[in-house]
């Protein structure tokens, strides 16, 4: 196997799939034979409408990316594959790569971890997102009996509803504007509330909506001296929030986590790929199921991303399938 098809950002708002020459594998490297790709809709979608900012293009290249922001470009991360050639060991797994939509792709064999055996191929595009979740609570871990909110139900809040959901004694909250996410609350073992019925006093508030009004309701949520923890990403567009009021006089903690870096509490202890591995195990849990909302072939993608992009195509988490 020589040559693959790669889906590129050949400009802002419009994608194509290219052909691409593999080069020959290496005694370290890996052949992977893409099964299934998800799309990330909040870092995806702000990639395709070339919103990353100039000053963090290079922080936010992904680990296997072609080109350069805004475009042409080759982005994503969330890739599902088999091992045709490489270490014997490796050979016929399920893989997970932080890798491109691609059709095949040649990596060194450092850069795949291994799908547990009872982990569905397809589920396991969600290991970014649930390694993003995981990383999370390292940041912010939650205490027994807490209350914590989720403000956003998209993929990354939704599984960090799901990882809350699993810690005894944590009653947890998902808050969004669409009330059609209150099913998905609650097949992840979460309640649900809009905005107006949130519950207030929450010891810990996961901000997801990359918005700044849930910036504020999730400040507004908090118990005095509560934390929030804020995981959206929001480009080039500036927000504004109201650190008046009771911001000071109620002491609240706001904190910034991101997947770039393991979280300083573990960072001595885990490297990135244990807590990638971590995320896969964590994924023989079948409500993850749930956030599977769609998906598409892989020729279809250059007329899917659009739709996804600007919400004509609503989803969590839709995958890209590329057939057998």
């Amino acid at each position: 196997m020589t040559a693959a098809r790669a889906f590129w950002l050949r400009a802002p708002g419009h994608g194509e799939l290219r052909p691409v020459t593999l080069p020959e594998a290496g005694p370290a490297d890996v052949l992977v034979r893409a099964l299934h790709s998800g799309v990330s809709r909040g870092t995806e979608a702000l990639v395709f409408r070339g919103g990353v900012p100039v000053d963090q293009r290079a922080a936010m290249r992904a680990p296997f990316q072609d080109g350069d922001f805004p475009a042409p470009v080759k982005y994503g991360y969330l890739s599902v594959g088999v091992v045709e050639q490489g270490p014997i060991e490796l050979r016929g797994r399920t893989v997970f790569c932080l890798h491109p939509h691609q059709t095949a792709y040649v990596v060194p064999a450092a850069a795949v971890v291994p799908v547990p055996d009872d982990v569905p191929a397809r589920r396991a595009v969600l290991a970014g997102a649930v390694e993003t979740a995981v990383n999370a609570l390292w940041d912010a871990p939650p205490l027994i009996g807490d209350r914590v909110s989720v403000v956003g139900a998209g993929m990354v809040g939704c599984c960090v509803a799901r990882l809350l959901a699993r810690v005894p004694g944590v009653a947890v909250e998902v808050v969004d504007v669409d009330g059609g996410r209150a099913d998905v609350a609650a097949r992840l073992g979460a309640a649900f509330a809009r905005p107006e019925d949130a519950s207030p006093g929450r010891d810990l508030v996961v901000h997801t909506s990359a918005s700044a009004a849930g910036l504020q309701l999730s400040l507004d949520l908090l118990r005095t001296e509560g934390v929030l923890l804020e995981l959206s990403w929001y480009g080039d567009r500036e927000v504004a929030v109201s650190l008046g009021g009771a911001f000071h006089a109620r002491r609240l903690d706001l904190r910034a986590s991101q997947v770039g870096m393991v979280a300083p509490a573990r960072r001595s202890s885990r490297t990135t790929r244990d807590r990638l591995a971590l995320a896969l195990e964590l994924l023989r849990d079948p409500a993850f199921d749930v956030l599977l909302t769609g998906s598409s072939p892989f020729d279809e993608l250059p007329e899917v991303m659009p739709q996804l992009a600007d919400g004509r195509l609503p989803a969590l988490c839709h995958t890209i399938d590329y057939g057998r």
